[in-house]
């Protein structure tokens, strides 16, 4: 039975199941006694069970089944729990994450569990695990196949040597993908890479603990490799061994044997359905399907496509002035923005599909850092487009660490500041306007504002004599500089600022802003400001000369009407007074070197943009008003053009740019 079909399927829900048990456990270890919760976890393993046999994912099936003991035990009151056990089963979770990202990827989802296997037999046996045998990482081994291992195989025959490279990362690493690319980068300048464990992608994500194994052909020495790499900032150590054999394991060879129809596991997947009577009803109640989200892209695409039409039929009914086609052009707008309301609701993913990933992060690095946190999240149901959603985890992570490591306080620390033992920190996401907001907020010990200027100056970020005339706010903004993000000890700086910058980078490309609060002794507020969507924006276009350019409406102000005598020069710079705030004017006709001859009127017409609390005036020629235009990437050769983030088609058939309002407002 060809059982490809069923692999999306597959593949979704046992994500679903493996969340609901990351979920489940962490409300175990804290109410230990509650059968319910260990009925619930074991319900989800028996499923994934059975999924992962009928599909023939063998290695998944085993390990769940070894849980799903451990698990048994629990209920049956054999075995009680502890954080050491908890350790042990969420480490096997690890792995079955792993392997459900390896099938996803295309992999066979092997995976060498045997020490974990076997952590979990001497648990379903009463043997407890202690808290030091609990913390061990699991060794990384590589599992060669057979094309890996022809591959190998003429290397060697042509000279090169076959190396694997075992690289460690510091316990204060926190830009992990970044040291994976230096290393990445540094191997293939002196050979080439055959294999990486855990795989690429789930080093780019982050998904890994401290340690990765590399395989590398080169012709290179194996101390010209160590030294390369022990010359990266982060890294504890590198161990480089030369491969005399490469046979392919065990793993590999099973990995490529036939399956075997499982008639029995289907029908052990249908039992574990029956199960769960009162889950099956709910889901029958709730009428839903799923889709691929590539088909809403094609539909978002297609429809991208309409909205440019849409704009040029306007124009047409404007130009001809025809009474029937206006009527009938003015009804099909008011349809196309229903049908866009749906498809961008479609594409609206709950923010929970990210903040899920965190408390059960939050449990890792406050045991390995000695501290008690509690992480409340409030607003999960609020809904971002699929765009924002994808690329926000990151940020979000590297806030989180930030507040674990560098905010909350050691618990005798707390104590003695009058403040009790647990620390909390608060994940908050609420809708305002057009935009989502996400907070972060803990009541450790804030930020230094002296350490953080005095960092400042040290790093060349502000000069001493304009630190003078900075308020709070500006000098905690000062941590999201890149000169805070270096390879010094984060305890130089009392708090905050190692990696900031590729949050604040990040989270602007999305055309949103981030921004800092603190008070000293009570904590810090981290506020994230982004769009609901990124595909169709509205704008509002100007003329510059013969050119048309549109600035997106989340950015602007206002408009207003500057006469020219009350454009001043401060510091060689143009400036205006808006509304009592001294405003720099930016005239995008010199900024894009905009062809024709200049304007000679008596006032300037300008758009007042913000950039979190920063203001800039916007110099134009004239306004032609507000448009729904869909965003165009420029692709990867006009990636860098300056202060431009996309392009838009007009009804007319031209091509106006759209502005990057961040990039002007200094």
């Amino acid at each position: 039975m060809d059982m490809s079909q069923y692999l999306d399927l597959f593949i979704d829900e046992s994500k679903e199941h493996l969340q609901a048990i990351n979920e489940r456990l962490l409300e175990l270890e804290k109410t230990p006694e509650d059968m319910s919760v260990v009925n619930d976890i074991f319900r989800s393993a028996h499923t994934l069970k059975g999924m992962s046999a009928t599909m023939g994912f063998e290695d998944l099936a085993n390990l769940t089944h070894q849980m799903e003991n451990v698990l048994d035990g629990i209920r049956n009151r054999r075995l009680s729990v502890t954080p050491e056990l908890l350790d042990v089963i969420f480490e096997a979770v690890d792995h079955l994450e792993a392997m459900i990202s390896s099938i996803a990827a295309g992999g066979d989802g092997t995976r060498d569990v045997r020490r974990t296997v076997e952590q979990l037999k001497r648990i379903e046996q009463g043997e407890m695990p202690n808290k030091q045998a609990a913390r061990e990482e699991p060794p990384l081994e590589h599992a060669y196949g057979e094309f890996e291992y022809h591959v190998l195989e003429q290397a060697k025959e042509q000279g090169f040597s076959v190396y694997e490279i075992r690289v460690r990362l510091r316990d204060d690493c926190l830009l992990k993908a970044a040291r994976v690319y230096m290393v990445f980068e540094q191997l293939n300048e002196v050979g080439e890479i055959v294999k990486a464990t855990p795989p690429v992608e789930m080093l780019e994500e982050e998904q890994f603990d401290r340690e990765f194994l590399v395989t590398v052909v080169s012709k290179a020495p194996a101390d010209e490799l160590q030294k390369r790499l022990m010359g990266i900032s982060e890294i504890d150590d590198v161990k480089v061994s030369m491969l005399s054999s490469n046979e392919p394991s065990a793993e590999s060879e099973k990995a490529a044997a036939p399956q075997q129809p499982a008639a029995m596991e289907q029908a052990a997947a249908v039992q574990a359905e029956a199960e769960a009577p009162e889950k099956q009803t709910a889901k029958q109640a709730t009428k839903t399907i799923r889709v691929n989200i590539e088909r809403l892209d094609r539909l978002m695409n297609l429809f991208e496509e309409l909205v440019v039409d849409r704009g040029r039929l306007e124009q047409i009914s404007r130009e001809l002035n025809h009474a029937e086609l206006t009527e009938t052009v003015e009804r099909m707008s008011r349809i196309s923005s229903d049908l866009q309301t749906i498809i961008l609701n479609m594409r609206m993913v709950p923010v929970e599909t990210v903040f899920n990933r965190f408390p059960r992060m939050v449990r890792q690095l406050a045991r390995e850092l000695g501290k008690k946190v509690r992480l409340d999240i409030i607003g999960a149901d609020t809904e971002l487009d699929r765009t924002v959603i994808d690329e926000i985890g990151d940020p979000l992570v590297h806030l989180i660490r930030n507040a674990l490591d560098h905010g909350i306080e050691a618990p005798d620390v707390r104590v003695a500041r009058g403040k009790p033992e647990e620390g909390t920190v608060q994940l908050r996401a609420y809708h305002s306007g057009n935009h989502v907001f996400i907070e972060i907020e803990d009541d450790g010990a804030g930020i230094s504002r002296e350490k953080v200027l005095q960092k400042a100056k040290s790093r060349g970020i502000v000069s001493p004599q304009a630190a003078e005339h900075l308020n709070d706010q500006q000098i905690y903004e000062l941590i999201f500089a890149p000169g805070f993000s270096t390879a010094e000890q984060v305890s130089d700086i009392s708090g905050r600022g190692v990696g900031l910058d590729v949050v604040k980078s990040t989270i602007e490309s999305l055309g949103g802003t981030v921004s800092v609060d603190s008070q000293p002794g009570k904590g810090s507020l981290f506020s994230i400001q982004l769009p609901l969507t990124l595909s169709i924006i509205s704008v509002l276009l100007v003329q510059i000369a013969e050119e048309t350019y549109a600035i997106p409406l989340s950015s602007i102000i206002e408009t207003a009407l500057v006469k020219k005598e009350e454009i001043f020069s401060a510091h060689n710079q143009p400036v205006i007074d808006f509304r009592g705030k001294i405003v720099p004017l930016v005239r995008l006709k010199d900024v894009f070197a905009v062809p024709g001859v200049a304007d000679d009127g008596d006032a300037v017409a300008v758009v007042i943009v913000r950039k979190g609390e920063k203001l800039a005036a916007l110099a134009v020629d004239s306004f032609i008003g507000q448009q729904e235009v869909v965003l165009k990437s420029l692709g990867n050769y006009l990636s860098s053009v300056f202060a431009i983030s996309g392009a838009t088609i007009l009804g007319d058939g031209r091509v106006a740019l759209i502005i990057d309002c961040n990039a002007l407002v200094k």
